[in-house]
């Protein structure tokens, strides 16, 4: 029945901060029916809230700094180390080889500035 991830949403304690991080990474912001913001790349997207002003429905309890995303990259990943380095974006980990929906894929960890785990990820071969 489920055929693909339209949206997720994040819970962020400070959007701006939240909208730059996700920018440097490629993702373009947009903002959409009431105000709202997200973030889109590919055929995705994430939508915002902020923390104590989410918009319903929503999570049961959301807080910001609770996800662990994993991004596939158009970029090798040593483009995206030396992209991050520019931005000043810190790896925690990596590159490393871990298993992907659709395969082996290699992969650098970074935190964005709610804590969220983020892993930006390449296919191999």
């Amino acid at each position: 029945m489920i055929e693909s991830i339209d949206h997720i949403v994040i819970t962020c304690k400070d959007i701006n901060k939240t909208i730059d991080f996700y920018t440097k990474l490629g993702m373009k912001h947009t903002q959409f029916s009431q105000g709202r913001n997200a973030l889109e790349f590919g055929n995705q997207k994430i939508n915002l809230h902020i923390a104590g002003h989410e918009f319903e429905p929503k999570a049961q309890n959301p807080v910001p700094g609770s996800q662990d995303l994993c991004f596939v990259i158009s970029i090798p990943i040593q483009q995206a180390q030396d992209k991050l380095s520019k931005h000043r974006i810190e790896i925690i980990e990596g590159p490393v080889q871990r298993t992907g929906a659709k395969g082996q894929i290699n992969s650098v960890y970074v935190r964005d500035p709610d804590g969220n785990l983020v892993e930006l990820s390449t296919y191999n071969g």
